[in-house]
């Protein structure tokens, strides 16, 4: 059990992956992020020492604080934290009970350089992979990252110019691999490999590649997306609604896969019989 001001790792999993999800901060000591270089998903690191600096920063309503054990650097943020106004908890056990349960980490050399949110880059009009990738970016990777939806034949300029990274293009690092989508490519590189994102991976995929035979679901994904790209002409409020679509099918993924929703048929009433 999570001590009083604190969450269990078990219970702060099932948080993560929604937009209701609370804003991780690690504030671990230098010394122990190079001893151990992985981050929590969607973990942004802070100074512990200079909390009242960033704290205005926040926008969530709520903050998880995250240090090496769970005790003196997130104990001390997080009440600084609640001293301003802002809903405030520590991991309890921090990354080191985080690690022993086996829930999955990201590789900091796999995170691209970021100072106020990550910036990508891709084809306008977005459907399935580009919706997908920067809903797990924004779930999973950088709460903060920013996506810019270009002309395809200038992606790479975009990239090279305003410093933002390519993603599902022809090449580079961030893109198809073999049989595989962007989508694949991230969950491997950032290690999240978890059986609800491996399940999504996999409809996204069928969706994406038009190989609607490797998964129910991704006959119907196929439609909602091209249904959301004739609705919206904002690729912004594409986006912004795709993310609510994947949100639900992650959610499903993880805890829904075997609810059934059967109409039961029943017979014509019989006249003074209930």
């Amino acid at each position: 059990m999570a001590l009083f001001g604190a969450i269990s790792a078990d219970k702060l999993i099932r948080l993560l992956g929604s937009s209701q999800s609370p804003l991780l901060v690690d504030v671990r000591i230098d010394e122990d992020v190079d001893a151990d270089p992985m981050l929590l998903p969607a973990a942004v690191r802070r100074d512990h020492r200079t909390v009242e600096q960033w704290a205005p920063e926040i926008k969530s309503s709520s903050v998880v604080v995250i240090c090496q054990k769970g005790r003196k650097l997130s104990e001390g943020a997080a009440a600084h934290l609640r001293l301003l106004g802002i809903s405030a908890e520590v991991l309890d056990g921090g990354t080191l009970a985080w690690a022993d349960a086996g829930l999955p980490r990201v590789p900091m050399a796999h995170l691209p350089t970021r100072t106020g949110g990550t910036l990508w880059v891709t084809r306008n009009r977005p459907k399935i992979d580009r919706i997908a990738c920067p809903w797990l970016i924004r779930r999973f990777v950088d709460p903060f990252a920013r996506f810019l939806f270009v002309s395809p034949s200038e992606v790479d300029a975009v990239a090279e110019r305003f410093g933002a990274i390519p993603f599902d293009m022809d090449e580079g690092c961030w893109s198809h691999r073999g049989e595989l989508c962007t989508f694949d490519t991230m969950i491997a590189e950032f290690g999240l490999e978890t059986p609800a994102l491996m399940t999504l991976a996999r409809i996204v995929r069928g969706a994406d590649t038009n190989r609607l035979d490797l998964a129910p679901e991704a006959a119907g994904l196929l439609a909602v997306s091209l249904g959301l790209s004739r609705l919206h002409a904002s690729d912004l409020h594409q986006l912004e609604q795709g993310l609510i679509v994947y949100d639900a099918l992650y959610r499903w993924a993880r805890d829904a896969m075997d609810e059934k929703h059967d109409w039961i048929v029943r017979g014509p009433r019989t006249e003074g019989k209930p």
